[in-house]
């Protein structure tokens, strides 16, 4: 390799922040609508039962149980 070669250039850290957030944000609205379309669409419940705690303690029991 020459010393003649370009740099690299950085991207500026908004940009980097920017795009972690957004990445977290698509992640987060992934989870809410597969909440929605499996306990709503798929097990024909109500949408404000998503939001119980009970409700994920008798899923997470159901998965976890010895």
């Amino acid at each position: 390799m020459s010393e003649d070669s370009q740099p690299v250039s950085k991207r500026p850290a908004w940009i980097v922040i920017l795009k972690i957030v957004l990445v977290l944000l698509v992640l987060v609205a992934a989870l809410a609508a597969g909440m929605v379309v499996g306990y709503v669409v798929f097990g024909k419940q109500e949408l404000s039962d998503i939001w119980n705690w009970a409700t994920w303690k008798h899923v997470f029991d159901l998965v976890f149980a010895p």
